[in-house]
């Protein structure tokens, strides 16, 4: 059967099948993330007594593993890794003290966010914020110069995720009227977060904790950044007032193909095929490679290679007009051709 990439709606259906879970699987999956996770974790304590170097060489294979765990509790919010609600929540929820992430804040939010994925009219949970030009001009030059910084690579991807994974989960931001669950959610996960922390700190000090666990978490959270960012901007993802937009055509043709080696996309839980999550969110993550085997055409939908991928990370603003995310070098230089192209007074 081939996928109707005109008719995304149609589409969906043809991705039913795909859904079905299996609990083995998702057990096995779970397993071959935690053990190495641990067992790179203690290598990195251990590296320790040879010497620092070495310890920060194992960070980034131990960040990765961090990062194949924050994906399953991706699928958990879902309920797209096991079949019971019951087991995704609790499964979500212990891995969330390790991704220092509230499970219950986050799959909220998340859900938020793929409700209203591409939409003008309802941006800013859930997502990275994202202006047009004409709302990028309309600010005062404080707002131009704070939304300048705010996507400036260095600031996007690695001042960013330290904030967003060690403070900003701390508190159920924006969600300070929504009642009880909130609070439930991010206290219990920093009470067991502190929980963990102090058992650490007890078996192998405060000074070797941090120096072992520090870059785990900065560079899995910079990593994790960059995934969710790259998957939605793209020069030709789609944005569209509430009147024009689509949920099913911006699922799939606002979200990226991000087509990486293989090794990669194991360790980043296939996000890479996001336009298919995005369509379908409950199919495992094991599945996603599978749509793409059974559904050739929708390899080339929204499709990024890992090399052209860094070009996403100068874009910043939305132009309306032609439909395409651009950067602010391109916005200026097309403000410079315009002035110059307007007729001077002729002097007397």
């Amino acid at each position: 059967m081939t996928f109707p990439v005109g008719d995304a709606k149609a589409g969906l259906r043809a991705l039913s099948r795909y859904r079905e879970t299996k609990a083995a699987r998702s057990a096995f999956e779970l397993l071959i993330t935690a053990v190495p996770f641990a067992v790179l974790w203690a290598l990195m304590w251990a590296a320790l007594d040879v010497g620092y170097w070495l310890s920060l060489l194992l960070a980034v294979p131990t960040a990765a593993f961090l990062m194949r765990l924050f994906m399953i509790q991706h699928d958990c919010g879902h309920g797209a890794f096991f079949r019971r609600r019951v087991i995704n929540d609790w499964v979500g929820r212990v891995i969330g003290v390790f991704t220092l992430t509230p499970y219950g804040v986050w799959r909220r939010n998340h859900a938020t966010h793929h409700a209203a994925v591409g939409n003008l009219d309802h941006r800013g949970i859930g997502d990275i914020d994202t202006k047009t030009v004409s709302e990028y001009l309309a600010l005062g030059a404080a707002g131009r110069l704070a939304y300048t910084v705010y996507r400036h690579p260095i600031v996007m991807f690695g001042i960013s995720p330290a904030y967003l994974f060690l403070l900003h989960h701390r508190f159920p931001f924006g969600l300070f009227r929504a009642g009880g669950q909130p609070w439930a959610s991010t206290m219990g996960t920093n009470a067991s977060i502190a929980a963990v922390v102090l058992l650490m700190v007890c078996l192998v000090g405060v000074g070797p904790f941090l120096l072992v666990h520090g870059p785990v978490v900065l560079i899995a959270a910079s990593i994790a950044v960059w995934f969710f960012y790259v998957q939605h901007q793209f020069e030709d993802t789609r944005w569209a007032h509430e009147e024009d937009w689509d949920f099913h055509e911006a699922a799939l043709h606002g979200s990226s193909h991000y087509e990486l080696p293989r090794a990669l996309a194991w360790f980043t839980g296939n996000i890479g095929v996001h336009h298919v999550h995005h369509l379908c969110s409950r199919i495992p993550f094991y599945r996603l490679r599978q749509v793409l085997d059974d559904h050739p055409e929708l390899a080339g939908v929204g499709r990024l290679t890992f090399v052209q991928s860094f070009r996403c990370a100068t874009l910043a603003l939305w132009d309306e007009r032609q439909g395409r995310l651009i950067s602010f070098r391109e916005l200026r230089t097309r403000r410079s051709n315009v002035r110059s192209a307007v007729p001077r007074p002729a002097g007397n």
